[in-house]
């Protein structure tokens, strides 16, 4: 299991590939499985850490990112041959070992930063596998082998029937996920926002968002550890993710729905794949028709939420998706 070096695996806070990379890992050593991952050095895993020695990037600024990625995804590389199968979570540089290796590689494609990146996937789109995080963000050009949900595990996140008096937003603090426009919504709607998350461009929370905290009517938490977050979105009325480009998949979203609290997201992306409209929460396609939708939360019950999340996006059932695709690919 090849998981990315920005940060730990599974991660302190901040870190949705790594921590999808932690659920496949961990959900595949208790089926038993013998699974070698490798990850930071201060990764965590009943499996067996490898680590080229490296600490995560993005909490320490004198590691070289490129130089780390070279010796982590050499590391693995070069003990190719001790595995049957590779799962590559690290986007398409390690594509280019493909050939040089004769162990069979899975890579899941946790989005396209760019387009500039896609002869790369097409240069080994035949030789190599490819797993989609939602069809939305199937490329045309590619094939694929699957398309596997993210999973979570339901015991890890408590259910809370009876909302607080809030709204939440949850997630990067950066122009396409719609920070500032969750505000507009919130106070529109007469409602408190509480803010949580990475802050990923200074400059727009300077401008966009800071500005409008006043620890009353919008508040700001930080970059929330695992425990902290989930109370957080537990207690929430909603969550709102008014998100500015095709969002590849939202861990937040099938996160908070496991807390049997509702969504209301701009239609864009994957959001219909993860959302059951008018019953795990609402798709618009404004701030107008988020501001109307808040009035309805009282339709949707707390209870569908959790059901829905549990059927759909569960741990073990993204695990049993994946080991589907291995059994494939080993065939």
């Amino acid at each position: 299991m090849l998981s990315s070096i920005a940060w730990r695996t599974p991660p302190k806070k901040y870190g949705p590939w790594e921590q999808v990379a932690s659920n496949i890992c961990e959900g595949l050593v208790e089926r038993g499985l013998d699974v070698t991952l490798f990850a930071t050095v201060d990764s965590l895993t009943k499996g067996k850490l490898q680590s080229a020695g490296t600490f995560p990037y993005e909490e320490d600024r004198t590691v070289d990112p490129k130089v780390a990625e070279c010796l982590h995804i050499s590391n693995l590389m070069e003990q190719a041959h001790h595995f049957d199968i590779i799962h590559n979570h690290f986007d398409f540089l390690p594509l280019t070992y493909a050939a040089l290796i004769k162990t069979p590689m899975l890579t899941t494609i946790h989005g396209f930063s760019s387009p500039q990146i896609l002869p790369v996937y097409k240069k080994y789109n035949a030789t190599t596998g490819y797993v989609s995080i939602s069809d939305a963000d199937r490329s045309k050009e590619l094939d694929y082998l699957a398309t596997v949900y993210h999973g979570i595990d339901p015991l890890v996140f408590d259910f809370q029937e009876i909302k607080e008096d809030y709204l939440v937003f949850f997630g990067r603090i950066h122009p396409e996920k719609g920070t500032h426009v969750a505000i507009e919504i919130a106070k529109r709607a007469g409602h408190r926002l509480i803010i949580a998350g990475l802050i990923q461009d200074q400059g727009y929370y300077e401008e966009k968002v800071k500005p409008f905290i006043d620890d009353d009517s919008v508040s700001y938490w930080g970059n929330l550890g695992p425990d902290e977050g989930r109370r957080l979105l537990a207690g929430a009325k909603a969550l709102l993710h008014p998100i500015n480009f095709e969002e590849p998949f939202g861990l937040s979203v099938i996160e908070t729905m496991m807390c049997g609290t509702p969504v209301i997201a701009f239609d864009r992306g994957s959001m219909r794949e993860l959302i059951k409209e008018g019953v795990t929460g609402y798709l618009v396609n404004d701030v107008e028709e988020a501001i109307d939708k808040v009035g309805h939360l009282k339709d949707l019950n707390a209870i569908d939420c959790r059901l829905h999340a549990v059927e759909k996006f569960s741990l073990d059932s993204m695990v049993e998706n994946y080991i589907t695709v291995y059994k494939g690919v080993l065939k």
